[in-house]
């Protein structure tokens, strides 16, 4: 059976993978007693994998001349195409969600940006939010499994600037083999145990701590997935509390280094004190939460008296889980937080974590945004172009390897940073067109390329994703694909050249 499915292509194994996925919802549904719900996700399971065997037996044993560009290929069908059948239950269960409305949530979901139309979480069913997180949960596993399977080999994805330092071994890896095919089921096998492990690990936690099942799984598979779903409104609701927040935040820690779900089970984790993405994630994560920290500290000498030791800890963890939180584009906000803004009498501009979401996680991780590899190599970088101006004449230490970093490195960095805001603008002038506000525009562009849903309220409370209407919402769409592809993905995959080998 297995060598069988070895021949139908990947679109069609992820496809039959969705339809199987189906039954998790249906059978939560079967559990609440609502079989009007059930049958609706059993019936559009049984549809698509009837379709996904008709592909795949029409397209199967079919050798593409060159692995890698079908495989590209496939990453663009995955995000285009397969929102429409994974949107087919929601537009079927809720009348008021026409076919684009219900292709945007499951887009949103599938690119883990965690954007929503519905205002009032307790007003769908429960398997529906159950559903965004599966789709969103699977998102997040396809994203790690593509960007070191595909993206590797072909130095995409944040790999251009570590091959450009230390030398490309060809996309073998650790596996030693060049064909995507091949390092896809391996990382795959490798990969989905520790996945699936630590989201239920989490989820085991958080029903410990005091919230339910049904929330504690949603919540651990945001978590895991950077989605930053919700089914009560964001984590603020949730009963686990302060203790769960802090369980939250080691789990975060996956979406800094991909490093983390590699090295489960190894007896080797001296790489976390030389990983760059890890020092740099604990500069933002104690950096910006201090100076927010003083910020608020200094405005309540002005406004309050209240200066003790509880409230000054809420605050300051408010800003640590938040910050960490935006910055892994997951998006969820600490229940402190607001106490921290209250604590201070003062509201924190929205555009911080518009910046942290733009910074993004690590390299080959669920999250996005530009990742903290490229901004390493570009503070480098600055850091070394300061030194010239004081000494013109000096020559850089740290060896060669880190030559070329502040070098190659950043020159990769500084070209996938100029097209990454040429996208954001692209999407905040069609926004502007079609008559979304200034601010508005900038905060939504921002939040769809960098896959970031919630951070689109951050400089309006009440700005919502319902307000752009359908053509807002198709451009909105096209950003989470650019996001989540990456525009270098996308320049290879349109490059004449590249079609030609």
């Amino acid at each position: 059976m297995i060598a069988h499915l070895r021949n139908y292509p990947l679109f069609v194994l992820i496809m039959m993978i969705s339809a199987l996925s189906m039954i998790i919802p249906a059978v939560h549904a079967a559990k609440l007693g609502d079989l009007h719900v059930m049958k609706i996700f059993l019936s559009y399971a049984l549809f698509l994998m009837i379709i996904s065997v008709i592909l795949g037996l029409a397209l199967m044993n079919r050798t593409p001349r060159i692995s890698a560009r079908s495989h590209l290929i496939t990453i663009f069908l995955v995000y285009t195409l397969l929102p429409v059948f994974l949107a087919m239950p929601f537009a079927s269960l809720i009348p008021s969600i026409g076919p684009m409305q219900g292709y945007f949530e499951m887009l949103s979901s599938l690119t883990t940006t965690g954007a929503s139309l519905i205002t009032d979480p307790l007003s769908i069913p429960e398997p529906l939010h159950l559903w965004r997180a599966v789709v969103a949960w699977m998102g997040g596993f396809f994203v790690l499994i593509i960007a070191l399977s595909v993206m590797e080999p072909m130095n995409l994805g944040g790999f251009e600037i570590r091959s450009t330092v230390l030398g490309s071994d060809g996309g073998s890896g650790s596996f030693g083999s060049t064909d995507p095919a091949e390092r896809i089921e391996k990382y795959a096998i490798k990969i989905a145990p520790i996945y699936i492990a630590v989201t239920f690990a989490l989820m085991v936690m958080l029903f410990m701590l005091g919230d339910r099942a049904y929330v504690a799984t949603i919540h651990a598979m945001s978590i895991i997935s950077t989605s930053g779903i919700s089914p009560i409104g964001g984590v603020m609701n949730s009963q686990s509390g302060r203790l769960g927040e802090m369980v939250m935040l080691i789990f975060l820690l996956f979406a800094v280094s991909n490093r983390g779900f590699q090295s489960i089970g190894s007896s080797s984790w001296g790489w976390i004190k030389r990983d760059v993405e890890i020092r740099l994630m604990l500069l933002a994560v104690i950096g910006v939460p201090l100076l927010l920290f003083l910020r608020h500290w200094i405005a309540a000498f002005e406004v309050s008296t209240q200066q003790d030791v509880t409230a000054a800890f809420a605050a300051f963890w408010g800003s640590v889980f938040t910050v960490m939180s935006f910055m892994t584009t997951t998006g969820f906000e600490s229940a402190d937080w607001q106490n921290a803004q209250n604590w201070s009498g003062l509201s924190t501009p929205g555009v911080i974590f518009l910046a942290l979401a733009v910074m993004g996680g690590g390299v080959a991780t669920t999250a996005g945004g530009v990742k903290l590899l490229r901004v390493y190599a570009l503070y480098k970088h600055g850091l070394r172009e300061m030194e010239r101006l004081v000494h013109p004449s000096s020559v850089g230490g740290a060896g060669m390897a880190a030559r070329r970093f502040r070098r190659e490195g950043a020159f990769m960095a500084w070209i996938f940073l100029m097209l990454f805001l040429i996208g954001i603008a692209t999407i905040m002038l069609a926004l502007s067109f079609i008559g979304v506000s200034f601010d508005d525009a900038i905060a939504l562009s921002i939040a769809a390329v960098t896959n970031t849903g919630p951070v689109a309220g951050m400089l309006n409370e009440g700005l919502r994703y319902t307000d752009v209407g359908t053509s807002g919402q198709i451009i909105l769409a096209i950003g989470m694909v650019f996001g989540r592809v990456e525009v270098l993905a996308l320049i290879a995959l349109f490059n004449p050249n590249y079609w030609r080998r």
